[in-house]
């Protein structure tokens, strides 16, 4: 075991400590049809990870602004690198799209804040993070239900153990699924057989449409878009308040370029991610189809911005 964890307080599993933590987790793995020669290269030399600790026990806790968000996470540099990444690979994004039902934009927005379109993938052994997690005590159940999962995934050989690398919770892969759904949605997109997250451009592209499209994407629709509203307005806002276009623009909701809304049928709502005073935008039925992926207003909307920014 690591010297550097000697400053951190492992819990006591039973009298074996992590080695009885393995061996049951061995034992409930191979009830599960998990492989012995898949368990012994999975398992062999794992320890606990003091990085995976202090990460986990000490997330900085501070409260952004969506604007100090929005300058963080989408800097002139992402958007260019959006448009790039999405001219390389607009044929195969076009193909996926039609396919899953959702705009090829969003995935190109998820692929970016999750890993930097493929750049940062986290760079953890995920088999070691977990298993770290699951000891650990918090949130032991969630850690040990995915840990078991990630095996189930090493036992159908998409991928090595050391191929596995992932986020310090075990996010693998450029999206950045947890094992359990890597199994719900992850698909063999390019046909070799493996469900590849890791380095398979259409693999990744596919899983990431996949999830939206059974997480209820409806296609041809806008995930939303900017809007203003007039000064000092204090009317109904959150993402939960839908309503016609026809009775926003009743209150004095526009478009961005203060023109009318071309559909007062449609049900949107408004909202104020700063409050009133700050920017404002009209979100639709997918907004919260990408929330799905990361239940935060500001993600889903800096998804959606991303994805706009590429194409």
């Amino acid at each position: 075991m690591p010297a550097a964890l000697s400053a951190i307080c492992l819990p006591a599993y039973g009298a074996g400590g992590f080695a009885a933590f393995l061996a049951g987790l061995r034992a409930e793995a191979a009830r599960d049809g998990v492989r012995p020669d898949v368990l012994d290269a999975a398992l062999r030399g794992v320890q606990p990870n003091a990085d995976v600790l202090r990460l986990d026990r000490h997330q900085p806790e501070f409260t952004l602004t969506w604007v100090q968000y929005r300058a963080r996470v989408l800097p002139a540099k992402r958007l260019g690198a959006a448009r790039d990444h999405y001219g390389q690979n607009e044929t195969l994004l076009t193909q996926v799209g039609g396919k899953y039902g959702v705009d090829p934009r969003v995935v190109v927005g998820i692929w970016g804040l999750e890993s930097g379109f493929g750049a940062n993938t986290g760079g953890f052994s995920v088999i070691q993070a977990l298993a770290t997690l699951a000891y650990d005590g918090r949130r032991a159940a969630f850690f040990r239900s995915e840990l078991l999962k990630a095996l189930r995934i090493l036992n159908a050989g998409d991928i090595s153990p050391r191929g596995m690398s992932g986020s310090y919770a075990g996010a693998m892969g450029q999206p950045q699924f947890m094992p359990s759904a890597y199994l719900a949605y992850a698909v063999d997109e390019d046909g070799d057989g493996k469900r590849d997250i890791w380095t398979s451009r259409p693999d990744i592209f596919g899983s990431v449409a996949n999830y939206l499209s059974r997480c209820g994407w409806r296609a041809g629709e806008p995930w939303g878009q900017q809007v203003q509203v007039p000064d000092g307005y204090r009317g109904p806002s959150g993402r939960d308040e839908m309503r016609p276009l026809s009775s926003w623009q009743k209150d004095g909701v526009r478009r961005v370029d203060g023109a009318a809304f071309s559909r007062g049928d449609v049900k949107g709502a408004l909202v104020l991610p700063d409050g009133p005073g700050g920017e404002a935008f009209m979100v639709y039925h997918n907004f919260q189809v990408i929330r799905r992926y990361n239940p935060s207003d500001y993600y889903a909307l800096a998804v959606g911005l991303l994805g706009y920014a590429a194409a």
